[in-house]
């Protein structure tokens, strides 16, 4: 290989997925990318990437020259920043819950960043979970331990959830005395086609045959209906436990769910994603 730059190119398809992503990123045309990659995978002489549903996803040598090109990265980034240049330096794709990452790590940033100025850290809140076992992710953050060998994941904190609504709607339409009134209630909750994991079912845990008549895929909406009044929802304590507009609805209700820690086996130790590790083990204390 006598061009490290196409790395740089090979670095932010593998990180975006899309070679047109990719080049907005870089701020250069899809026709270079494309013709830098096959460059690239001449060099080398096997295919970096495969096609599937129009997303390109690394082959095994792809994921093979991503853990090489990702060092590369960040020694290019400690050589070029002079006396900036000490301590932990990389890129590190984290996929994380709305929730969590709103209203609990991003407020924790700027403590993180100040730690490590030359981390370049994405939080990824796309529905569902990256998956590192694909690379699609350095670190997920996942609501249930995934049973892929190729995966470490570690128990990073429980979280606790309970119904909320406003004073004024309670006042208004009354307040349930027990689970099974609730069925006389507008409930906010998951558009149920579209939740990617089963420990977002909450109602179903609460009482037999409650549906939610006000639904949205994001919690941060649910939060949003719940405070404008419209209705009662499950919000997890950190959401919900400081918003001085919401008070808690049958208050011994109380539902537990987990998060877990989850990288790849073969980057667990690299420096980068120690740093992010601990940040978010501190981060995430608070949500017990």
């Amino acid at each position: 290989m006598k061009n490290w730059d196409d790395l740089r190119i090979f670095l932010a398809v593998a990180h975006a997925g899309r070679i047109a992503a990719a080049a907005r990123a870089l701020g250069i045309d899809t026709t270079t990318v494309g013709r830098r990659l096959q460059r690239l995978e001449a060099s080398i002489g096997q295919p970096l990437f495969e096609t599937v549903g129009g997303e390109r996803r690394l082959s095994e040598a792809g994921q093979q020259l991503l853990q090489h090109a990702e060092t590369i990265d960040a020694s290019i980034l400690s050589a070029t920043e002079g006396e900036r240049g000490s301590g932990v330096a990389g890129h590190v794709r984290l996929s994380v819950a709305e929730g969590l990452a709103t209203h609990v790590l991003a407020p924790r940033l700027a403590r993180f960043q100040a730690a490590h100025p030359r981390i370049r850290l994405d939080l990824i809140t796309a529905s569902g979970f990256l998956d590192p076992s694909k690379r699609e992710a350095d670190i997920a953050v996942m609501l249930a331990r995934p049973r892929n060998r190729q995966l470490i994941a570690t128990r990073l904190a429980d979280y606790r959830l309970r119904l909320y609504a406003t004073p004024a709607h309670l006042a208004a339409h009354g307040t349930p005395a027990d689970r099974a009134a609730l069925e006389r209630h507008v409930l906010i909750g998951y558009v149920p086609e579209h939740i990617h994991a089963p420990e977002l079912d909450y109602l179903s845990e609460v009482h037999d045959g409650l549906v939610a008549r006000l639904r949205s895929t994001s919690i941060n909406v649910q939060h949003a209906m719940v405070r404008s009044g419209a209705g009662i929802g499950i919000l997890p304590d950190f959401v919900a436990a400081k918003d001085a507009a919401l008070v808690s609805v049958l208050p011994d209700l109380v539902l537990t769910r987990a998060f877990w820690f989850v990288t790849h086996a073969d980057g667990q130790t690299a420096p980068r994603i120690q740093a992010v590790s601990q940040w978010l083990r501190e981060a995430t204390a608070v949500t017990g």
